[in-house]
């Protein structure tokens, strides 16, 4: 088979410990899957049904990235998120089912241009453009889960320059993990190399230009990219 021009490189993620690599399919990403995160952009944490977005796949970013700050936006936003990535797929997966379709899990960033999804939201338009720029989806290593030491109990927390801004916990989550993915199952048919960004804790905020940004979830994998002009 020939192609009119050179084909994009397979977007893929690093694997703790491995020369392996995780080819990504599609980037998932929950919307307020924490109450106080919910709370302070203005929402109820009631468990309503969750809701989901996208970024494209080549989204993805390395630990230890410089990331660009995106054009068309004056308010980036940090949000740090505990990932999971998936070994296998199909539809409507039941809950009792949802564990056996996860490879491992990561440490991501969500990256959000807040003006525009703003401008959206205010608009009833929908949020691709705040969400699935470049660059927009730094992701850590993946540690597969049998390596991986999570638990409700474990910490998921986001500092800037050194400053603690965000600090939860996984037993905070409003749909825990294999509820999500079983919902998600329900809207699409997931495969091997998806990723689901699962939501983010409270305190949310601005990054400029020069800011370190450090991530981490307990017994998962730490995440460090810095914010580049």
């Amino acid at each position: 088979m020939s192609y009119i021009f050179e084909p994009p490189r397979q977007p893929s993620v690093a694997i703790k410990n491995s020369d392996d690599r995780f080819p990504v399919h599609r980037i998932y990403c929950v919307g307020q899957n924490y109450a106080a995160h919910t709370r302070e952009m203005g929402g109820d944490p009631d468990r309503t049904p969750p809701f989901f977005f996208c970024k494209p796949a080549d989204a993805v970013q390395e630990d230890g990235t410089i990331i660009a700050y995106p054009q068309m936006t004056e308010n980036l936003h940090h949000e740090i998120e505990l990932v999971v990535a998936l070994k296998a797929g199909g539809k409507n997966i039941k809950v009792e089912d949802a564990s056996n379709v996860i490879f491992g899990y990561g440490v991501g960033l969500d990256l959000t241009r807040r003006d525009l999804q703003k401008k959206a939201k205010d608009a009833g338009g929908p949020w691709d453009a705040a969400k699935g720029f470049d660059q927009s989806a730094p992701i850590s290593a993946i540690i597969p889960k049998s390596a991986a030491n999570i638990s409700l109990d474990s910490q998921i927390k986001l500092s800037v320059n050194g400053e603690l801004r965000q600090l939860g916990s996984i037993n905070d989550l409003i749909w825990s993990i294999d509820e999500t993915i079983s919902a998600l199952s329900t809207l699409f048919e997931l495969k091997p190399g998806d990723l689901i960004f699962t939501g983010t804790p409270a305190g949310v905020g601005p990054l400029f230009p020069g800011d370190v940004v450090e991530g981490s979830v307990d017994g998962v994998a730490t995440l460090k990219v810095c914010i580049g002009n």
